[in-house]
């Protein structure tokens, strides 16, 4: 199977080629009005694969919120709707939850650490360690793809503070006893480190963020092969 991983595209839609599974690791759009999600969601319908699987992140605020706040959202939410629910909805999106394709199972959480000087506007699916241990935990033991919006801790997380990916994440992927099957981790959220793939006897570990740093997009997809 042919596997094209991207993350925070933040607006940035790539031009893919195409193939088997397309998954997206959340921070989607540039300032997280609604019509940037029908943008979004336009662009999404054109890709052709025969799976699409994305989660949100932490700039994601409209997702988490999931109601419109004005007439006009409403009405750009109704044609979201057409393109999402109600017509033909050729995608899964994830919240701590799974699906199926080509024998692989699928798990997907938008969850990331939450950090005091954290902006206001990008806090979506935040929450300290023990939130995130508690969506962590109803990932099913039998999870051969992991799709997370935060990397785990000491895992290509590496940013000028430091490392940042969360250590309840990182317990979960090291323990053999805990996730056996596990092949491929994808996530994004520290652009530093985007692009970039390490390979252990665990697993294939994916940071697919498109932006750098200074939100240029400059990182390709990176293409995973199962």
């Amino acid at each position: 199977m042919i596997i094209d991983c991207i993350s925070d595209l933040h607006g940035f839609y790539p031009k893919l080629k195409g193939g088997d599974l397309l998954i997206i690791g959340g921070d989607l759009t540039p300032f997280d009005k609604i019509h940037e999600y029908a943008d979004f969601f336009r662009w999404l319908k054109k890709q052709d694969y025969e799976k699409k699987v994305l989660i949100a992140g932490n700039h994601d605020v409209f997702i988490s919120k999931g109601w419109p706040q004005t007439k006009e959202e409403a009405d750009t939410c109704a044609e979201i709707r057409e393109m999402v629910g109600e017509g033909p909805q050729d995608f899964d999106y994830l919240c701590d939850s799974g699906c199926e394709f080509g024998g692989f199972k699928i798990w997907g959480s938008p969850w990331s650490l939450w950090f005091h000087g954290i902006n206001p506007k990008c806090k979506a699916f935040t929450g300290s360690e023990q939130d995130l241990a508690n969506k962590y935990c109803k990932i099913p033991r039998d999870t051969d793809i992991l799709i997370t919006h935060t990397p785990p801790f000491g895992i290509l997380d590496e940013c000028s503070k430091g490392r940042v990916g969360s250590n309840e994440l990182r317990s979960l992927i090291l323990s053999r006893r805990r996730m056996p099957k596990l092949k491929l981790h994808v996530f994004g959220h520290i652009h530093e480190m985007g692009g970039c793939m390490f390979e252990s006897s665990l697993c294939k570990f994916v940071n697919a963020a498109i932006m750098d740093e200074n939100y240029d997009p400059v990182h390709e997809p990176r293409m995973i092969e199962l």
